[in-house]
């Protein structure tokens, strides 16, 4: 997983302990980097794109197919509780059946999927 920059560091630790390989985007070095940046690093490292930015969601401009996916969450407050709160409820749904090439969209009550076409 790339954690994108609009996340708390703490996402990727959360990963990490539930045996899903994480980075940052800061630790990286690539704060401010451009969306089109990110989305080209992580296809580089064959790493999902993890984001609160709903630019990802975008399927003509960043096609899911063409990357190892794009998972953007959507919290009702962008407070780190919910967040974080996303995060926990995303970690067994990612471990059992996240697919290469696909985009989630993870909201407090559901996980919209568009898987790899």
């Amino acid at each position: 997983m790339k954690i994108d920059e609009n996340l708390p560091g703490s996402v990727a630790d959360l990963f990490e302990e539930a045996g899903i390989d994480a980075e940052t985007v800061l630790s990286e070095g690539m704060g401010g980097a451009s969306d089109e940046s990110l989305a080209e690093a992580s296809r580089r490292e064959d790493r999902v794109l993890v984001s609160l930015d709903t630019d990802f969601s975008n399927i003509r401009r960043y096609p899911p197919a063409e990357s190892p996916g794009y998972i953007v969450l959507r919290p009702e407050t962008q407070d780190i509780r919910s967040v974080l709160q996303l995060i926990d409820r995303l970690i067994p749904e990612v471990q059992e059946s996240f697919g290469s090439g696909s985009l989630w969209i993870v909201e407090p009550e559901r996980i919209r999927i568009r898987e790899q076409s």
